[in-house]
């Protein structure tokens, strides 16, 4: 049943050799690897505004020169992760490049701030989103937690299904979304200069006086929210066709273009309509309804940026899974995100992420508004970092040309540490976490690592002196009666050694006295110990029996115990029976350097 119901979600299982067939095209990549940077248009320039109206409506008109800053960010980074994806064409981005030029503890800040931006996108994504419907649809503001868990559910089975056909189905609504987009903007536009739109805006250049450059940064570093994304595709690297590196470099100067200009409509549009941000309807929303009026065109665009939200999670997925495959390789992560599942993705990192920002979703209540600061916090920790370790990389290379190049990482990492730091002054009581959360992750991180080196160093041998040691075998049966399924144990008993006890422990003599009677009747052959428990404990005796025969014969013999267990035909009648045998069997597995089998008897009925 439970297989039946995994193959209709997921599909049939793929082969090894059909990797190859998973890698994307430009035109998928865009979609899957984009999606984040492009649906952040949709509350990038109303986090510049929800910053620059708390000093009144006239200081709106900063939303331009501030937007214009934002580009020239967009314009450094897009240069600067192009210059990343061919210097490191493995992939990994801000991860491989700290950890190669700045050493492995930054590599670790880097890769750890990675992990948790991916989970937080998932969950902004899923939450902006949700806002979107709830601003169309007021009645549904009641389930907002509920509509995001169960969209990233829905991503999380489809990106178990693989990489292509997860890009397959999210490539359509992405670039429906575009298209959208640029349609508002040229309507819009033609609106606005046709005089269709009469709203009372400040003038360019009009004196606010309480604006000052703190809320300027402040509001500078909030739009540069809509830059969340754009080193996803640095970091999937391995999932393009080859040439890998040069699709990846041309995919992310398309999403820069296309990013910048769609940023620049929206903002313009919002100064020239006189928007200011809504509780209840999102920028977009706004100037859609502005524009078209609340018909099918506006129900459209808000559907379709609803969609785009959500998907904008996929980037996460299409990421994190990789870049905790490289943490798990360089044995900071849990050897299990190495794993590829049926569809040949990595299921445990696509399980793991889709678990995490839903538990996060549920914790922060879907507030986007509260998830952003430590969104934007999360991704420019690593934007720093990856600028800095290029700049590293340059000064000590040195390539033709590498002045130019030095000047360009320079530069981005001057302004996204300025943006980080204004993130962490002006918004300190929602970022705090981070200051919390890192550094844990990276203790994490190396805590696993030396568990790993610690289990390499204690399981490595010396090839040349040490040799297997040849025992004779002491095999110990725990009954509790005379069963089938300690008739077949103790059968299996025997073929391996003629050295077999059976260890009954009973808990008064009238049961103790029928136990040796059957025994004695049956004559299997084997001994019968009888252990009395005062205490009705079974685990106690029989730990201080094994204790017992293993300090007598632990130089001659391996002690071996083998538990009788008989399985139900039903998962639910198992319930119905005491465990006693998963008690043992955890117990000395954990506990002592013996072998511990379970000898399964099927029941039919």
């Amino acid at each position: 049943m439970v297989s039946k119901v995994k193959r209709l979600l997921i599909g049939r299982p793929m082969k090894s050799n059909e990797l190859d067939h998973e890698k994307l095209s430009k035109v998928k990549a865009l979609a899957v690897l984009s999606s984040d940077a492009l649906s952040s248009v949709a509350y990038g320039t109303e986090q510049i505004l929800i910053v620059l109206v708390a000093a009144g409506f006239t200081a709106i008109w900063y939303s331009l020169p501030i937007a214009i800053a934002v580009l020239g960010l967009l314009t450094i980074l897009i240069l600067s992760y192009r210059q990343t994806i061919f210097a490191y064409p493995q992939g990994g981005g801000a991860y491989i490049v700290a950890k190669k030029n700045l050493g492995i503890p930054t590599g670790l800040l880097a890769g750890g701030s990675l992990l948790v931006d991916y989970i937080l996108t998932v969950a902004v994504s899923a939450s902006a989103g949700t806002d979107a419907i709830t601003s169309a649809f007021p009645s549904l503001h009641g389930h907002t937690v509920l509509i995001a868990v169960l969209v990233i559910l829905v991503l999380t089975i489809l990106n178990l299904r693989g990489v292509t056909e997860s890009a397959s189905f999210i490539a359509i609504p992405v670039y429906l979304f575009v298209v959208a987009i640029f349609v508002l903007i040229f309507m819009g536009i033609f609106k606005y200069a046709t005089g269709g739109i009469h709203a009372n805006v400040p003038e360019m250049g009009a004196v606010v006086s309480n604006v000052s450059l703190f809320l300027l940064l402040k509001a500078f570093s909030s739009g540069c929210s809509a830059l969340t994304g754009v080193e996803a595709v640095s970091n999937a690297i391995p999932n393009f066709q080859a040439p890998a590196e040069k699709n990846a470099a041309k995919t992310l100067v398309l999403m820069g273009v296309i990013l910048g200009s769609m940023f620049t409509g929206i903002t313009l549009l919002a100064y020239w309509y006189g928007i200011t941000p809504n509780e209840k309807m999102t920028v977009i929303s706004q100037i859609a309804e502005s524009t078209f009026g609340r018909g099918s065109l506006y129900f459209f665009i808000q559907g379709i940026t609803a969609v785009i939200l959500f998907l904008a999670a996929n980037t996460a997925y299409s990421a994190f899974p990789l870049l905790a495959c490289m943490l798990a390789k360089d044995k900071y992560m849990p050897h299990a995100f190495m794993v590829r599942g049926d569809r040949l993705g990595f299921s445990n990192g696509i399980i793991f992420l889709g678990v995490m920002s839903a538990l996060l979703v549920a914790a922060f209540h879907g507030n986007t508004e509260g998830l952003i600061p430590l969104y934007a916090v999360g991704v420019f920790i690593p934007f720093t970092l990856s600028q800095l370790g290029m700049m590293v990389r340059w000064y000590r290379l040195k390539p033709a040309g590498w002045k130019g190049k030095f000047a360009v990482n320079t530069v981005g990492m001057l302004t996204t540490l300025t943006i980080t730091l204004i993130f962490i002054i002006t918004k300190f009581s929602s970022v705090w976490m981070a200051f919390i959360f890192l550094p844990l992750v990276m203790l994490v991180f190396f805590r696993i690592y030396t568990h790993y080196m610690n289990t390499a160093d204690e399981l490595r041998i010396q090839m040349d002196t040490e040799k297997p040691t040849i025992k004779g075998s002491t095999v110990i049966v725990p009954v509790s009666g005379v069963t089938r399924a300690v008739l077949h144990s103790i059968s299996y008993a025997k073929s391996l050694t003629e050295n077999v006890v059976a260890v009954y422990i009973g808990f008064d003599e009238e049961e103790i006295c029928k136990m040796e009677q059957k025994w004695a009747e049956w004559d299997p052959g084997v001994r019968l110990i009888v252990l009395r428990s005062r205490y009705r404990s079974i685990l106690r005796p029989l730990v201080k029996f094994i204790e017992t025969v293993e300090w007598k014969t632990s130089s001659t013999d391996h002690i071996t115990i083998l538990i009788p267990q008989f399985i139900t035909k039903h998962w639910w009648q198992a319930i119905l029976h005491n465990q006693t045998s998963i008690f043992i069997r955890t117990y000395f597995m954990n506990q002592k350097d013996i072998v511990v089998a379970t000898v399964p008897y099927h029941l039919h009925k």
